[in-house]
């Protein structure tokens, strides 16, 4: 990718360099009145996701996981964070891995996804992107245990969540889970404007 004509890097620093890599750059920015600013940023990059909410329209359900989230119990809230299935890409065609993550995480393999849009969900520090996919299931569509995978350090409980439950689980705060949020609430547009 090119550099724009209003930014310019002045030194790259690779602080981290784990599970993910983090940068500090130093920069500077043309402003919009033409000034240039310098700016010190970290930026994180761990790669892209992908992310699916599952619906039983039979049971009006959504699938839902629960998990241990360390980042969370170090912001002072309740580690074990409900979200809809996800997964890194690795390499992978983001509905090949969705489809693979759906069977680690929750045992259920269904045939049809739909991309729904890609979208960053902290452009101000980290590069991922996550793509966000929609999918039926039904019981009898359930062909492993799921539960994720124990040398990746998971365990991870699988949900059957009524709709409008789910939706006043974001009102109350058990939901705290951007992706989430965002594909239920998605949901519930969609069966709104049908």
């Amino acid at each position: 990718m090119s550099t724009p004509d209003y930014l310019k890097v002045s030194d790259s620093e690779v602080l981290s360099n784990s599970w993910g890599t983090l940068t500090r750059h130093r920069i500077e920015y043309r402003r919009r009145d033409g000034d240039w600013q310098e700016q010190v940023r970290e930026v994180y990059e761990k790669g892209h996701g992908a992310t699916c909410l599952l619906y039983d329209p039979e049971r009006n359900c959504v699938l839902l996981t629960r998990q241990f989230r360390l980042p969370v119990w170090a912001a002072g809230r309740n580690p074990m964070l409900i979200e809809a299935p996800a997964g890194l890409l690795e390499g992978a065609h983001p509905e090949d891995r969705m489809r693979a993550e759906l069977i680690e995480e929750t045992g259920f393999e269904v045939s049809d996804l739909e991309h729904l849009f890609d979208a960053f969900s902290s452009p101000g520090s980290v590069t991922e992107y996550v793509a966000f996919f929609r999918g039926t299931y039904h019981l009898k569509d359930k062909v492993a245990e799921g539960g994720g995978k124990e040398t990746e350090g998971e365990d991870i409980e699988v949900m059957h969540v009524p709709l409008d439950q789910a939706l006043e689980m974001i009102r109350s705060g058990e939901i705290m889970d951007a992706k989430t949020i965002i594909l239920l609430q998605e949901l519930a547009l969609r069966r709104l404007t049908g």
